[in-house]
């Protein structure tokens, strides 16, 4: 009783705190770009700035099917705890970066990639060491407040980040602390506490297969496949050329052919392998099969729009309302919080029914209001009323918490014990890769609408404040032509008007400036062809999510793919008290393995 409960508040804490790690910088990187002396725009920087954003997500996404793999062979608690002590160096150093400028940026991108490479750890683990601990009759709920700390602690983190990122230099006795390694000092103490309580409390009780050997050929062709793959759409995100975006780059698509060729040929490699990495044959049980699927189409749904409505806010509507464009990283959190608010109302509790009722309706219904919520979304204008798009948030968060929690525990309930650490690697991948995925998706979809109707709305802004001739034309081609610039600047709480300004000559700079650099000009000149290409962003989400609904749908009835020791037990006593005239007959749902046992509930 006392351990399954330490089991699921350390993995809550390590979840809560990768997750926070996650996010916490997006909103604090010009005080970190500040504190470096880092020009962030300056063109030589645009990769830096990609990769202290992505990296994080594409070390963890990368790795997470192999340390779950590992894991099995090796002890889930054992590799679990090692993530931890992992990602605290990762933390610490950080913190330490004995560095500045460039080279002290991209010491930060390496000690996050520690970070991430601990991340992952945590995060193949979680789910496994919960459903160890757990009868299956309590892992719904206890896998819903896992996932309230997984998924939320993401808005926390740019919460957290925005409150960090406000503080000043902090004066210790004659040395100084500068505010920005204050940001990373945050995660210091609870990663070292952490890793310490669970090397003293967290122990295996599933016992591990014996003589199995490590899979370096699949491991080595999913790893490389699947970095190949995402740092490709990554780069894809960057300007190339005159383009704003890279996709036309020949690497960019030398690259997604490279990773999506080995990514093709892994499963192939994993039929023919003694001891694979990726249990291939876990897709035929369809509650693991299903789960997933629904999983990663909702992952790659809501990853990319909900960074685009952080832009949203950031760049759009926070200006309109009075903020200034340095105070809205901050706000955009504060505002995005009905969402956080609606996951942990329903992620609990919906774990929780899910332990009495099945995960299949449930979580199909949450899918289902998610779709309904993106097509809301759709018809809200880009100077909304707040308690509209703060209802819309709650709703999403709502529709995230029903499915996140059933889904997990449907998910891990199917699989064998001795193969739940891959079965929540093989999970947590295809997540975290369809969010890193959804990032370049609905990024391009948002900038492609918005270089699309950009010139002609900002030409007009800009003929209406006064610019004459030649430096309308200018003006107009350097703002449509960098709308990835324009957005970024937004995101990274500076009016990207102040790029363009030196554009004009002092005389002009001075005469139109306070009209130019206003909080509504750039929010009014850029809103009608931003809200075009975000509208179609919904629209994809719409339609992703409610093709969700309908594959969790085809999860089948309430299966257990064995029974644990207590549930047996407690089945023994109610055949002894005569609660049954007979012992059920267990039956193995279709699609389920035909050596095992199952239990249709």
């Amino acid at each position: 009783m006392e351990y399954k409960w330490t089991v699921l508040s350390n993995t809550t804490l390590g979840a809560l705190v990768a997750s926070i790690n996650g996010t916490i910088i997006l909103i604090s990187l010009p005080v970190i770009f500040r504190g470096l002396h880092v020009d962030a725009f300056a063109p030589g920087n645009i990769t830096l700035l990609i990769w202290l954003l992505l990296g994080y997500g594409v070390v963890t996404a990368t790795l997470l099917v192999t340390f779950g793999r590992i894991s099995d062979m090796w002890g889930r608690a054992r590799m679990y705890n090692l993530g931890f002590a992992i990602f605290a160096v990762g933390s610490v150093m950080l913190f330490l970066v004995p560095n500045s400028g460039t080279l002290g940026a991209w010491e930060l991108v390496g000690f996050r990639i520690v970070q991430g490479i601990g991340g992952a750890f945590l995060f193949a683990n979680s789910a496994a060491l919960i459903t160890d601990a757990f009868p299956a009759s309590e892992r719904g709920k206890a896998l819903g407040i896992n996932q309230v700390a997984a998924m939320g602690g993401s808005v926390v983190g740019l919460v957290l980040g925005g409150v960090l990122a406000g503080l000043s230099d902090i004066q210790v006795g004659p040395l100084v602390l500068p505010a920005w390694r204050v940001i990373f000092l945050a995660s210091v103490p609870v990663a070292i506490g952490g890793t310490v309580w669970a090397y003293y409390k967290l122990h295996d009780v599933v016992p591990m297969r014996q003589g199995q050997k490590i899979d370096y050929l699949g491991n080595t062709t999913f790893g490389a496949g699947l970095t190949i793959l995402l740092v490709a759409v990554t780069y894809g995100l960057m300007p190339y050329g005159n383009q704003p975006m890279g996709w036309t780059s020949p690497w960019v698509w030398s690259g997604i052919g490279v990773g999506s060729a080995l990514l093709a040929a892994f499963p192939f490699i994993e039929m023919r392998v003694p001891d694979p990495m990726f249990r291939l044959e876990l897709f035929r049980i369809r509650a693991f099969a299903a789960g997933n699927l629904a999983g990663v189409l909702g992952s790659i749904a809501r990853g990319g729009v909900m960074f685009m409505m952080v832009i949203w806010f950031q760049g759009i509507w926070l200006p309109l309302h009075g903020y200034s464009f340095s105070q809205t990283p901050f706000w955009a959190g504060i505002y995005m919080m009905p969402m956080m608010a609606g996951f942990v109302t329903m992620g609990p509790l919906s774990g929780w029914l899910s332990d009495r009722f099945g995960a299949r309706y449930l979580a199909s219904a949450g899918m289902g209001l998610s779709a309904a919520t993106f097509v809301v979304l759709m018809f809200l204008p880009y100077n909304f009323v707040y308690w509209e798009m703060g209802a819309a948030l709650f709703a999403q968060g709502c529709g995230m918490g029903m499915f996140a929690a059933p889904n997990t525990a449907a998910i891990m309930n199917a699989v064998p014990a001795e193969q739940r650490g891959t079965a929540s690697g093989m999970r947590a991948t295809l997540q975290n890769a369809g969010m890193q995925l959804s990032m370049a998706l609905f990024f391009t979809i948002v900038l492609v609408g918005l270089s699309n109707g950009l010139s002609s709305s900002v030409y007009a802004a800009l003929s209406s404040a006064g610019v004459p001739q030649p430096y309308l034309s200018q003006f107009t081609n350097a703002v449509s032509s960098n709308p990835t610039g324009a957005l970024f600047g937004a995101f990274l709480g500076q009016n990207p008007m102040s790029f363009y300004i030196p554009l004009l000559p002092p005389n002009l700079q001075a005469q139109l400036g306070p009209t130019l650099l206003s909080r509504s000009f750039f929010p009014n000149a850029v809103a009608p062809a931003f809200l075009r290409g975000i509208d179609l962003a919904f629209l994809i989400s719409a339609v992703l999510t409610g093709v969700a609904a309908i594959v969790s749908l085809m999860r089948g009835g309430r299966y257990v793919h064995e029974l644990d020791a207590p549930e047996a037990a407690r089945m023994q006593e109610s055949v002894r008290e005569g609660a049954q005239g007979s012992r059920p007959k267990l039956p193995v749902p279709a699609g389920g393995p035909s050596t095992r046992t199952g239990a249709q509930r």
